[in-house]
């Protein structure tokens, strides 16, 4: 474990640069650090990221004492320490993985002040057995206590955990030491919530841009599901990628498709037992796989930095919740593509359970409206997300969404055109499913519509000209609009709502009115690349950083540690861009800190000098 010159840098500009090889701080990380140098109470809200743990993690060096940082990622814990000690940083962990003699060693280090950073679970702190962990912790010179993933503690907050509530014991516990919430993710209600919960006194509240530029959003009606996956994985051949589904059942079947396809995949569910669901998390962290299918049991905390997409395979039940689980792509700040594949029948199925349990709230209503108005809306994706956090959306063209890039097109005539499937709707006798209505005004001769004589229905094939699938897409989107509703029976049908019948009898009724299509391009046309992605590769010698992951891969699995623990995808970008071939050089690159540098350098360097 390093110890270096810990005792001598007391800036954190110098801490920054020597620890973690970065030359700037990112957007209020200093006012961050500041708040908690000074001993001030804080709530920071920064995107998954927006380099929101470095916010605790420099203080932690320059003030004296240690810092102790509560953390639910129990399995994650072990990567983030040895993350930190291969940055030279005096880390440790405390949570139920540890034997008798490794406490032991930890308790030790602690008391006699080798170490600055000691993460710790909230069961640890406030569970059972918590006084008397509580009671030795603070006779240890605690500095200051920084709770990660903070919007657990709120039931106003997408990931609601009761344990959190104890937390309030600490401010009594710990009254010397400052506390600080940290989130990716919380409105304001949510944000007061914190405060109030943890008995912050007069908070720092710090709240970074929700956008997060290096994203591209697509978003999908869904027709033939496997195939709009197989688009998305071919832009992504050996990229790191999660799909996520709204079931245990279906994470399997794709897992086991995936699979069969040649994809390295595999499921991770609570269903799983702990042994496999925590081996397939960690083949997925130590890049042994591509991808990972999963519910929403999987990802707070992923450290993984190199994920290329995340798709969501039905939609998620809030904006809050696509927000957090999309989030988990490109962390390291460069390109990833975040598709949402979506359903009608997905609201429904929402509405269904939240009921079930009893959950069906006014709140749980509009939660869901958002997130369907979200993925029928024709516009800027990244305005909508962050115009629904409550920030304002600058730029005109975000160049990196499916409206922006042009892959979306208004359709005109668009209230002509919902007057007709609202015909149909009605001319088959509000009895009949979306599919049933598309094919019928696309003019399909199946058994369907021709056992029922609806290809003598005025409405037949009055959209001829259009595909099925494209159809469904302006049947779902007139849904989520509410001109027409879906039932909640065994086989769902399509039916008008007031606003819906208001509209057939009068065509200026809904002025506004917007419907949209995929563009049909070209086949052979590649999608446009996203403005971020472009600048990432510019420059970069893409055999050269191919070579330089073979490099971080073989010293990782000596090591027995995750790649992204060696270096990030952005330094080695910046490796094979600049081509250092000395340590200075090598130094100056971002990522590189001084005891990366000396302590595997050497080989980087080989690899940079003998490449061609």
């Amino acid at each position: 474990m390093y110890h270096g010159a810990l005792d001598t840098i007391t800036d954190l500009a110098g801490v920054l640069e020597r620890f973690w090889g970065y030359s700037s701080f990112r957007p209020l990380q200093r006012d961050a650090m500041d708040a908690i140098i000074a001993g001030r109470d804080s709530i920071v809200v920064l995107p998954t990221g927006g380099g929101k743990s470095l916010c605790f993690l420099a203080p932690a060096l320059v003030r004296d004492g240690v810092a102790v940082v509560e953390s639910p990622l129990i399995s994650l814990m072990k990567d983030q320490v040895d993350t930190l000690v291969g940055n030279g940083v005096p880390a440790a962990f405390i949570n139920s993985t540890l034997s008798s003699d490794q406490r032991r060693t930890v308790t030790e280090g602690v008391r006699d002040g080798r170490f600055r950073l000691l993460y710790v679970s909230p069961e640890r702190l406030v569970g059972e057995g918590g006084d008397s962990f509580r009671n030795w912790l603070s006779k240890c010179n605690v500095s200051f206590i920084a709770v990660d993933e903070a919007h657990c503690i709120s039931q106003w907050g997408h990931d609601f955990r009761p344990e959190y509530r104890q937390l309030a014991s600490l401010r009594a516990q710990f009254p010397g030491a400052s506390l600080h919430a940290f989130t990716a993710t919380a409105t304001a209600r949510v944000r007061r919530d914190i405060a109030s919960q943890l008995a912050l006194k007069d908070p720092v509240e710090l709240v970074g841009s929700f956008d997060r530029p290096n994203l591209l959003y697509r978003v999908l009606p869904r027709n033939n599901l496997k195939k709009q996956l197989q688009e998305v994985l071919a832009r992504h051949k050996g990229d790191g990628g999660i799909i996520y589904c709204t079931s245990r059942r279906e994470v399997e079947a794709l897992a086991s498709w995936l699979t069969e396809s040649g994809v390295r995949a595999r499921p991770y569910h609570a269903g799983l037992d702990d042994r496999e669901r925590s081996r397939n998390q960690d083949l997925f962290l130590d890049e042994e796989i591509d991808v990972i299918v999963a519910t929403v049991a999987f990802g707070m905390g992923i450290d993984r930095s190199d994920v290329r997409f995340v798709v969501h395979a039905g939609a998620p039940q809030s904006l809050e919740h696509y927000q957090q689980e999309s989030g988990r792509a490109g962390r390291d700040g460069l390109e990833a593509e975040c598709v949402l594949v979506y359903s009608s029948a997905d609201f429904m199925k929402w509405r269904l359970m939240l009921e079930r349990n009893g959950e069906l709230t006014d709140s749980a209503c509009k939660l869901l409206r958002d997130i369907e108005r979200y993925a029928s809306s024709v516009g800027c994706r990244h305005r909508h997300l962050v115009s629904y956090f409550g920030d304002t959306y600058e730029k005109d063209d975000c160049g990196a969404c499916d409206y922006c890039l042009g892959e979306l097109e208004s359709m005109p005539g668009a209230v002509d055109l919902a007057r007709k499937i609202l015909s149909c709707v009605a001319r088959v006798g509000q009895r009949f499913g979306a599919a049933h209505v598309a094919n019928v005004l696309c003019g399909s001769e199946n058994e369907q519509v021709m056992s029922r004589r609806h290809n003598d229905l005025s409405t037949f094939a009055l959209l001829k000209d259009s595909a099925v699938p494209e159809v469904r897409g302006y049947v779902e989107q007139l849904l989520a609009q509410g001109f027409l509703r879906q039932t909640d029976d065994a086989f769902p049908v399509v039916a008008l709502t007031n606003e819906g019948v208001e509209l057939l009898r009068n065509p200026a009724a809904a002025p506004g009115l917007a419907l949209s299509r995929q563009r049909r391009v070209v086949r052979e046309r590649e999608q446009r690349r996203s403005r971020v992605e472009a600048e990432a590769w510019e420059g970069v010698d893409r055999d050269l950083f191919e070579k330089l992951r073979g490099v971080r891969m073989q010293i990782a699995r000596s090591r027995g540690v995750p790649p992204y623990v060696v270096f990030h995808d952005t330094t080695l970008r910046e490796m094979a861009r600049l081509k250092p071939q000395t340590m200075d050089s090598l130094r100056t690159i971002y990522g590189v800190g001084a005891r990366k540098a000396e302590d595997l350098g050497e080989e980087f360097l080989n690899a940079l000098r003998g490449h061609g």
